[in-house]
């Protein structure tokens, strides 16, 4: 049959060339003398198919009835009957003889005898199926019957074809006639076309044609019977021989047989009508056929209903036809929760459904449902979908999770419900590996600085966690400007004893991101103070912390010396630029709290304009994105800091103010160490030597003679900075970094700049001003008070010399 239709398509001139699909393989069987073909859309590809039915004669019957079949298709619509698209009629010449080819494209179907086979059910799901399946047929007829007046003639397996959602449609209409029973006195074949239907698939009354008594019977009577040969096909497994197999019942099942039997009654008029067998019939009744059916009226049901239903169905569907789940409940169950019929907790059978598709189907049957529902105002929705978004986040890709997804889900981060928030946190340990580096530093990290300060504990916490977690998915330079001040500054301060061991296991996770000079300087001294931290589990993990950033150090150090033993020279440069980097980052730090004037002398003439730059940028930008609430908590919180442990190396409290300055003054060298580092470069001069020869000779010791002479010599190195008391401790090089915290404040307000860490300084105008003009008042007041005594004085002078 395929070579033949081959011809008539290559045959056929112009006429195929304006049919809009492509005919593809074959179906082993269909209705009739008609053929099902596979087919495609030309227009986007979409699947279709195609019945063709051929004659050499254009007057031929199998024609005239296969036209009859085309309108009749084309105007009888019921969700229960195949779904016409597309007719033609091509006519082609081989030779002296023509063909007439007629086309008809549906809905993508399958026979059904073929899809029992595929699906291969068996024992309670193959039941249920065909209940299901029954269920439609006889609605379907019921339609023709009762409300068209139309009878079908010749319902059976070979007229049912199954959709790719599995649901049974009718078709084969080449018979399809009114039924005219109020015509008494006709007495022509009221079923033109009823020598086309099989012998063994014709009622009694329909073999002897005998119209009187056809015409007298219900209009469903034909059909009833036609669907009593469907029922014992379908559960006996094969084709209808003769009629006389209909006695035979052993196939059929017991809830079903009295009403298989009332549909093969040997007189017309006792033959049960299908839209009695629709309501009444036991077998209709169970959990498929209940599901599929309230699903369907799930928008003609209350809030009640359907969450009660929705609740249970993640269980049921797990009873039911895995098959039928997915090509039939799921896309039901996506287009409620799409269009808002569904209610939240529709959305996790969802996911349960599609966990047993494969990724390839879960992408195209699921994931576009789910990127729909994050732009939902539903908060119940919003919920659900990040408390399951570790079964459907990794299937998203990096584009639809960086411009679909993330901006609905960031809206949670400043929701009034700390649950929603919590939530939105906890996604991004799933979403931040997908989202550009303009989406993290940009969006991302202003909402993490400010969870870090919001007023529950736990979201404090969870932030900390959440940031050591996604740093590896963050480039160098904002891992450089964020992360030491995020678990120092903010994490190892706060009140709360969790989100101090959060600071802690953060640093030691995120390890390899710092290098020698942060260790040394900026780390380790606040993981010490922890060690005398109230709670027991916190001193233990500081303990761990300190060892493990002692032991980098130490192996960083032995490197270092073994390196020098062999040449010195390429560990100094190999290390130069990473700890110029850090220097010009933190240079321009002390450059936004006011100590430009220790820094100008080192900078060069190029590294001061980036540094006045970002303290203007910093200053307005993200340190003043927190609220004034979580403000008072952080200080509340580095005042019980304060009670444990010094200031910290660097004094500020948020990420805004070093946002860009690790591209800031890379030649700085003014890292607290740097009064010590060279002991042995400077000399001193012959006269500065006779001396200290005088001083050491009374000294009993001599070996400890190189300490002071090292002080001494530190002195004119350090001219940059005003003399200080310090320079005489021991410790005082060491302990720089504590005083350049502690003096930032009055530098600041000194130099007239607004101090960062004062949640007010945006509102206070001008602070050294106003603090000056007291000052001048109060001496003022005393001038004015005086100024009139002397000019008493001067004029009583004056009389006195004149007299």
């Amino acid at each position: 049959m395929l070579k033949f239709l081959k011809g008539v398509v290559g045959g056929s001139g112009a006429g195929l060339k304006d049919l809009p699909y492509n005919i593809g393989d074959p179906y082993p069987s269909a209705w009739g003398s008609w053929s099902h073909f596979r087919g495609t859309s030309k227009d986007d590809g979409s699947p279709v198919s195609i019945f063709s039915l051929s004659g050499s004669n254009p007057q031929d019957g199998h024609l005239a009835a296969g036209r009859n079949g085309v309108k009749r298709l084309r105007t009888v619509r019921h969700p229960n009957i195949l779904s016409f698209l597309h007719s033609t009629e091509v006519e082609s010449f081989d030779g002296s003889s023509s063909k007439v080819t007629i086309y008809i494209v549906t809905e993508p179907v399958m026979p059904l005898s073929e899809k029992i086979k595929e699906l291969g059910l068996e024992g309670t799901q193959r039941d249920e199926y065909y209940a299901w399946g029954l269920h439609q047929i006889a609605k379907a007829v019921s339609f023709l019957n009762n409300d068209c007046k139309l009878v079908h003639g010749n319902v059976c397996l070979s007229s049912v074809v199954v959709t790719q959602t599995l649901d049974w449609k009718l078709y084969a209409f080449d018979v399809l006639s009114e039924y005219d029973g109020a015509n008494a006195t006709a007495t022509g074949p009221m079923l033109q076309y009823e020598w086309l239907v099989g012998s063994q698939y014709k009622p009694t009354e329909l073999a002897k044609c005998d119209w009187a008594t056809i015409r007298k019977s219900p209009p469903w009577a034909i059909d009833s019977w036609g669907l009593g040969c469907l029922i014992y096909e379908i559960f006996s497994g094969m084709k209808l021989g003769k009629t006389e197999e209909l006695r035979n019942t052993a196939s059929i099942p017991k809830s079903l047989l009295p009403d298989y039997q009332r549909l093969l009654s040997s007189m017309p008029s006792r033959r049960l009508n299908t839209s009695k067998l629709i309501e009444n019939s036991e077998y209709f009744q169970n959990k498929l056929v209940d599901t599929i059916h309230f699903m369907e009226i799930l928008s003609l049901k209350d809030s009640v209903e359907k969450d009660t239903f929705f609740r249970k169905l993640p269980n049921l569907a797990e009873q039911l036809p895995r098959p039928i789940v997915l090509k039939k409940l799921l896309p039901l169950l996506a287009s409620a929760l799409e269009f808002g019929s569904a209610a939240a907790p529709a959305l996790t059978a969802l996911l349960k459904m599609g966990s047993w598709l494969s990724a390839e189907e879960f992408s195209l049957k699921v994931l576009p449902t789910i990127v729909k529902l994050f732009a939902s105002n539903d908060r119940a929705v919003r919920v659900a979908l990040l408390q399951h978004i570790d079964q459907f986040g990794e299937s998203l890709s990096a584009q639809v999770v960086d411009e679909q997804v993330y901006p609905h889900v960031a809206t949670g981060f400043a929701d009034t419900s700390a649950f929603l928030r919590e939530l939105t946190l906890k996604s991004m340990l799933i979403l931040a590996p997908k989202l550009s580096q303009r989406t993290l530093s940009g969006s991302l990290l202003k909402y993490l600085s400010k969870l870090q300060v919001d007023e529950e504990p736990a979201i404090r916490t969870n932030t900390t966690i959440l940031l050591g977690n996604i740093a590896s998915y963050l480039n160098e330079g904002t891992r450089k400007r964020v992360l030491i001040n995020a678990f120092t500054v903010r994490a190892l301060r706060d009140t709360f004893s969790p989100a101090r061991g959060a600071g802690v296991m953060a640093l030691c996770a995120t390890s390899s991101y710092y290098d020698m000079t942060e260790i040394a300087t900026r780390i380790l001294p606040n993981i010490v103070v922890l060690i005398i931290d109230p709670d027991s589990d916190i001193r233990s993990k500081a303990f761990q912390a300190v060892d493990q950033f002692l032991q980098i150090v130490k192996q960083y150090n032995e490197k270092g010396n073994a390196e020098d033993t062999s040449g010195a020279g390429s560990l100094g440069i190999s290390s130069m630029p990473g700890n110029a980097s850090l220097l010009g980052w933190a240079m321009s730090s002390l450059t936004l709290k006011g100590k430009a004037s220790d820094q100008a002398p080192v900078a060069t003439a190029n590294s001061v304009t980036p540094a006045t730059t970002t303290a203007s940028t910093a200053s307005s930008g993200l340190i003043e994105t927190p609220s004034t609430a979580p403000v008072h908590r952080v200080s509340s919180s580095t005042d019980f800091a304060d009670q444990l442990m010094p200031p910290s190396p660097t004094s500020t409290d948020g990420w805004g103010e070093i946002e860009n300055g690790i591209h800031e003054e890379h030649d700085s060298d003014k890292d607290g160490w740097d009064d010590i580092e060279p002991l042995d470069e400077p000399k001193p001069s012959p006269a500065l030597a006779n001396i200290q020869a005088a001083q050491k000779r009374p000294v009993s010791q001599p070996v400890s003679q190189p300490k002071p002479q090292a002080s001494t010599s530190l002195r004119p190195k350090s001219t940059v900075k005003a003399a200080k008391d310090e320079d005489d401790d021991l410790w005082g090089s060491i302990a720089a970094p504590p005083p350049k915290s502690a003096s930032r404040p009055l530098n600041v307000k000194t130099a007239g700049a607004v101090d960062d860490d004062d949640p007010w300084a945006a509102i206070a105008a001008p602070p050294p001003t106003t603090k000056a003009k007291p000052l001048s008042a109060g001496r003022g007041r005393g001038n004015r008070a005086a100024a009139p005594k002397l000019g008493a004085q001067r004029i009583n002078r004056t009389s006195s010399t004149g007299m």
